[in-house]
């Protein structure tokens, strides 16, 4: 099985690559494509997928923050 990844994209959203199953809260499966984004800012009129309304009005980086504490 090949690795999930998950990009925080800076602004914006979560953007997931690989073989992945999305579930609704209830269990039923959304259809995905092979790489899609999540919406992490709350203003998608697509909820859960990303539809680029963050854009402008949305800010978030995220960083791994490393063991001596440096970003």
């Amino acid at each position: 099985m090949s690795k999930v990844q998950i990009k925080v994209n800076d602004n914006g959203s979560l953007r997931i690559t690989g073989d992945v199953e999305l579930l609704d809260g209830e269990g039923n499966v959304f259809q995905t494509k092979p790489t899609f984004s999540l919406c992490r800012c709350g203003l998608s009129q697509n909820k859960p997928f990303c539809d680029g309304s963050h854009k402008g009005k949305f800010e978030s980086k995220v960083r791994v923050i490393k063991e001596d504490g440096q970003e």
